[in-house]
């Protein structure tokens, strides 16, 4: 084989070996003979075949850790918290996050863990649910000062899941749904006195129109009776005879009016229609018998009149 071509295909060899592509929001780490050399970001990018090497990428992107973690709070209750941490590799401290630190989940693993079990036992569990943010603050707090050192920036933390024992959740449901039913029964019991009231109100109203429509109707009645005898005397009854005759007039009227319903139950005292003729009977004789006294009163005190005048 031609040695010049041989050379060549070496030449185009190195020539490829010479050039690497390093991907967006990347870093590449650059060794000379197993020593650190350069950092080279995304694009295409050049090294010295044989003498250089990439030693290692690494990610310029935030990346997210889930970590859960068992505690127990200061009412004894034991409870998985599960906190998310985002994080990314500073841009000028790749050499720091690629040499200094091995396992950076781990390592924020462990941290997350300590500052975690250090805060949960302090509260109550009802404080762990109302004071999540506190904790992930605290977390953040406890990464930044001891991932900064290696490179890495902790963006946020958030304590995503709060999750108790279940018989501590069914116990919270139950404690939950008394309280909510004891509520309901408040509210029913308010609910029904204020029926009450209002139904005792509408009846206290409804009897005193009632009462005052009575009154009326009675007042109405006398004012008709009043204006009957007038007009009876204006024809030459007197009082008696017509308060006679409108008691008349209204018993049959009240009979008439009975009669017009099918369905009416009429019950007579005395039994005998005999008798129920003969008391009508009789109260139209009593009111006669009284107007007949008034005419004797009134014609006697009209001749002892005459006969004082007389001696006189």
């Amino acid at each position: 084989m031609d040695p010049l071509f041989i050379l060549l295909i070496i030449g185009v060899i190195i020539l490829l070996l010479s050039f690497f592509i390093v991907k967006q929001q990347t870093a590449a780490i650059i060794e000379t003979f197993g020593r650190f050399s350069s950092v080279r970001n995304s694009g295409l990018q050049l090294k010295i075949p044989l003498i250089q090497r990439v030693a290692g990428r690494i990610s310029l992107k935030i990346q997210q850790l889930d970590v859960i973690v068992e505690t127990k709070t200061k009412d004894d209750v034991f409870v998985k918290l599960k906190v998310s941490v985002q994080y990314k590799v500073i841009n000028d401290k790749v050499y720091d996050a690629f040499y200094k630190l091995d396992y950076p989940q781990d390592q924020i693993t462990s941290y997350v863990f300590d500052v975690v079990r250090a805060e949960v036992p302090k509260m109550k569990l009802d404080d762990v649910f109302v004071k999540k943010d506190d904790i992930a603050i605290a977390v953040k707090s406890e990464l930044n000062d001891a991932m900064l050192d290696y490179g890495y920036d902790i963006i946020k933390t958030l304590v995503t899941d709060i999750d108790p024992d279940a018989q501590v959740k069914a116990a919270m449901n139950r404690i939950n749904a008394s309280e909510r039913e004891k509520i309901a029964a408040q509210f029913e019991g308010d609910a029904a006195r204020i029926l009450i009231v209002e139904k005792a109100k509408a009846e206290a109203e409804s009897k005193r129109l009632q009462g005052q429509g009575i009154a009326d109707q009675r007042r109405e009645i006398a004012r008709g009776l009043e204006e009957s005898v007038e007009v009876l005397n204006k024809v030459g009854i007197n009082s008696q005879e017509a308060s006679a005759l409108i008691v008349v007039t209204q018993h049959y009227d009240t009979l008439q009016s009975i009669g017009e319903e099918t369905n009416t139950n009429l019950i007579l005292l005395p039994n005998s229609p005999q008798a129920g003729s003969d008391m009508l009977n009789n109260m139209v004789a009593s009111f006669t018998a009284s107007n007949q006294i008034g005419e004797a009163m009134k014609q006697q005190k009209a001749k002892k009149g005459k006969g004082g005048s007389t001696e006189a």
